[in-house]
């Protein structure tokens, strides 16, 4: 659930984002939908709490799970680790049973062991979703999930963020420019350059 209320956002002079108002329910789908410079991934930062609107009222329920653009998983820990840093951040006790869970609904059961590097592009991603959603969050975002993916891929990371969301009841935000996305979200918010 969240609701932002009359948010602006300037960087300098220059206005990124301007919403009088964006609204979801529990376990709603949207997809925001936007050209480089629209001001998505400043509203995905604004929703997940890393930056803080020009002016405007934000309310988002916690937690939050981020599949970031860059996927960011920590090199020198393995797969299992960069999940179990999740609940360590979030101040929450760390479940190995969890981690095992979560990586076996994205199809990663067996490379839990693994370092990042020796992952696909693909794998990581699955596991960038895994981390997103091992504290069970409300809200759940990701950040140009498809690009650089091919149609089957990028119908593939889609499947994976609904069925993990659809998991944890959580609200799904996706940001993208990939115009393939459209057809799957009935909820859609369109920004413009």
């Amino acid at each position: 659930m969240f609701s932002l209320k009359g948010v602006r956002h300037r960087y300098g002079a220059r206005e990124v984002l301007s919403l009088e108002r964006f609204e979801a329910a529990q376990g709603d789908k949207w997809l925001v939908l936007g050209p480089s410079g629209s001001g998505k991934s400043t509203l995905l930062h604004i929703l997940a709490g890393l930056l803080h609107p020009t002016s405007g009222t934000v309310e988002v329920a916690r937690p939050i799970g981020i599949v970031p653009q860059k996927l960011h998983l920590i090199a020198s820990l393995s797969v299992e680790q960069n999940l179990l840093l999740a609940q360590y951040l979030a101040g929450a006790k760390q479940e190995p049973a969890r981690a095992a869970q979560v990586l076996a609904g994205v199809g990663m059961a067996d490379r839990a062991g693994d370092r990042p590097h020796q992952l696909s592009h693909g794998q990581a991603q699955r596991v960038a979703v895994a981390r997103a959603v091992m504290n069970r969050p409300k809200l759940l975002i990701a950040d140009e999930p498809t690009s650089n993916l091919d149609d089957a891929h990028c119908a593939a990371a889609l499947d994976l963020l609904e069925a993990q969301a659809a998991e944890c009841g959580a609200t799904l935000i996706v940001a993208t420019h990939d115009a393939r996305a459209k057809p799957r979200f009935a909820h859609r918010l369109e920004l413009g350059a």
